[in-house]
């Protein structure tokens, strides 16, 4: 992820210095006022702005994958605001305090990465990741993250994505249909899981030993096309997962 880091008081510049050196081509963004100490704290990856720091928004918006900002959360929430797209196109942001003590995903923590780099951020300050969304507070599935680092491409739309999502996270039956594919889906999964598969989420090798009546949704991890008949009874609660691989 290409990622800007934003600091504009001396404590949090300090603090920006640690983040920069813990994210790999990250830059730091810091007020022109303070250009030596964030020439200090981040050597040869400083750019420093006149004015306010809400003009540089729109930019760091178009040309970052993340922003990571050492403001308040309430400043970046009021900051962000004007300029929300939708969770495919919007960066990850992350709002970390001036003590290093909190990482706080505010924007696109899934598809986005958000809550991926408070983790990240977390471990290099020894700070606390806050996630808060379902899949993570309760240590489930993230159905849109599934086999995402694995380079599997998934098949559904918003409307289907926030249908087995939510069976997933109200612990309603879910059948995990895999034809294909890696198996180490859920042990190398991108939020780190590291605890068993939920008991509400009953694995398959075929689609056709599934009872769709049985199940509230369906995450089916297949390259053949969906038989019809199965279409029809999967019909709005079913997310295919195409893997680059064979299993």
């Amino acid at each position: 992820m290409k990622i800007a880091v934003v600091a504009i008081t001396r404590h949090g510049i300090a603090l920006a210095g640690k983040v920069v050196a813990a994210l790999p081509g990250a830059s730091l963004f810091a007020p022109e006022k303070f250009r030596a100490e964030a020439e200090a704290a981040a050597p040869a990856v400083v750019q420093c702005y006149s004015g306010k720091v809400g003009e540089q928004v729109p930019a760091l918006f178009a040309a970052f994958d993340g922003i990571v900002a050492i403001v308040s959360l309430g400043a970046v929430v009021r900051l962000i605001a004007p300029h929300l797209g939708d969770k495919e196109s919007d960066p990850a942001v992350v709002v970390v305090d001036e003590a290093g003590r909190f990482a706080i995903p505010v924007l696109s923590g899934h598809v986005g990465g958000a809550n991926a780099l408070a983790g990240q951020l977390a471990t290099a300050l020894g700070a606390t990741a806050v996630l808060t969304t379902a899949s993570d507070a309760r240590q489930t599935l993230a159905v849109d993250l599934l086999g995402r680092e694995l380079g599997w491409t998934i098949e559904a739309t918003h409307a289907e994505i926030v249908r087995v999502s939510a069976a997933v996270v109200n612990d309603e039956p879910v059948a995990v249909v895999q034809e294909d594919g890696r198996g180490d889906w859920w042990t190398g999964h991108a939020n780190g899981r590291s605890g068993p598969l939920p008991a509400t989420l009953q694995r398959f090798s075929r689609l056709e030993d599934v009872d769709p009546q049985r199940f509230a949704a369906l995450l089916w991890i297949s390259q053949r096309a969906m038989p019809a008949d199965y279409a029809a009874q999967l019909a709005g609660k079913v997310i295919v997962y195409r893997p680059g691989e064979a299993r």
